[in-house]
């Protein structure tokens, strides 16, 4: 479902930027706290629209690409199950469900 949502977003990205070509690749499993977990690249025949085609799929990834993420914590030995959308219908939001 995820990687059908990201192709979806690449294709407006495409035809909203005049972007030729783009790459989009979500990290899966671990991710240390310094790793980039998700790498967009876009050309097109214009700077801008490659800068504003990458800013747009960053922004739409996280909020409609339903992705889950477990954090832990070192100071407590917890984790929590993190839904990956920071807007959802033009307000912050954020699901955690802390596991027992």
């Amino acid at each position: 479902m995820a990687e059908k949502e990201i192709r979806k977003l690449c294709m407006e990205a495409m035809e909203k930027y005049d972007i030729r070509r783009i790459v989009a690749v979500h990290r899966i499993g671990d991710c240390p706290v310094e790793k980039a977990s998700v790498v967009i690249v876009c050309s097109s025949p214009h700077r801008a629209g490659s800068l504003e085609g990458c800013s747009y799929l960053i922004n739409e990834l996280k909020a409609k690409v339903p992705i889950w993420k477990r954090e832990t914590y070192e100071e407590d030995n917890g984790a929590v199950w993190k839904e990956n959308i920071e807007w959802k219908d033009g307000k912050p939001k954020r699901v955690m469900v802390k596991e027992e």
